[in-house]
């Protein structure tokens, strides 16, 4: 117990050093007593544009990383599989490319790339049970299946670039990961979906415990399992899209955090989800705040930073997977 206590309070408290770093530090560099005063008084011009283009940008990183973090969890408990997260299974590659090609051809639909972007998300989990199915579902299977379905997506989405459309271009740097330039319009958009697809998952968290047993162990406690597996994978499906439509391609994040948070306060959901949702708001708030100033002017995207990360953590886990998640 001291332990997840400890835990909890040390991710605040380094999430809230980074929020406050993450405003102070850019192209315009304020003291922490200005930063307050001006926000407070409204008189600071430096103050301002700090909070009219630093602060959605700081948000939108939090709820991106909180959403994929909690994601990376349900997806976890539905597929009994440690290494299940949107980014490496395809969900995320599969939400951006919906949306994309959505838009792509009716450019006056832009600001629905979060249902299309559902859409595209759904499609892809489908194709990912559908196609790893043999007898039944093993972890190592369904993960390869996931990845060469990511490798699809990702292929045909990156063809957009070639096609020479202006349209085209504006649509993949909205779904780049590189925060800049995000305004309030896409904080309420992420904040509504992503803060429904949280308390969502918090209320589901006593059912992902549960899919931890075995199907029958589940059903003689009196759980539907496949009803539970179906409104689960919805709405991991539902943050990852919506993290995709608004944060960007970021993959590792659902892999990498609910790891280390089950080493940290264990794997009962009802602690574990708000947990992940901590630390990945800070891992893609640090890889953002990372990959804006260690080469300033120039940015580096979060998902570049992520995939540095997360490749060699994916071959760890690859390593340690011979048994079933859950067992």
């Amino acid at each position: 117990m001291i332990k997840k206590v400890g835990s909890f309070i040390v991710v605040i408290a380094l999430l809230v050093a980074a929020i406050i770093y993450s405003a102070m530090t850019g192209s315009i560099k304020v003291g922490i007593l200005d930063l307050v005063q001006g926000l407070f008084s409204g008189t600071n011009d430096q103050v301002e544009v700090i909070k009219d283009l630093r602060f959605p940008r700081i948000i939108v990183s939090l709820l991106t990383g909180a959403a994929l973090a909690v994601s990376g969890v349900l997806l976890q408990a539905v597929m009994k599989n440690p290494l299940a997260d949107a980014g490496v299974i395809g969900i995320s590659s599969g939400a951006g490319l919906v949306s994309l090609t959505v838009v792509t051809i009716f450019p006056g639909l832009f600001f629905w790339m979060p249902l299309f972007s559902f859409f595209g998300g759904a499609l892809a989990c489908y194709l990912v049970y559908a196609l790893s199915w043999k007898s039944g579902l093993s972890p190592l299977r369904l993960i390869l299946v996931g990845i060469a379905i990511n490798a699809t997506f990702t292929g045909l989405g990156q063809s957009f670039n070639y096609r020479g459309s202006y349209a085209v271009t504006s649509v993949n740097q909205a779904i780049s990961s590189i925060f800049t330039m995000k305004t309030w319009t896409d904080v309420q958009i992420i904040g509504l979906y992503g803060v429904v697809g949280l308390l969502l998952s918090l209320l589901l968290s006593s059912w992902c415990n549960m899919l931890s047993l075995q199907d029958k162990t589940a059903k003689n406690l009196g759980l539907r399992v496949t009803r539970a597996r179906l409104l689960i994978s919805v709405v991991a499906v539902l943050l990852a899209s919506v993290a995709t439509a608004i944060g960007g391609l970021i993959a590792f994040v659902g892999l990498l955090v609910p790891h280390i948070a089950r080493t940290l306060v264990g794997s009962d959901h009802k602690v574990l989800i708000p947990f992940s949702a901590l630390g990945g708001a800070l891992l893609i708030l640090a890889a953002d705040t990372l990959g804006r100033t260690v080469l300033a002017p120039t940015e580096i995207p979060a998902s570049i930073i992520m995939t540095i990360i997360g490749g060699p953590f994916l071959i760890f886990m690859l390593r340690r997977s011979e048994r079933v998640y859950g067992n």
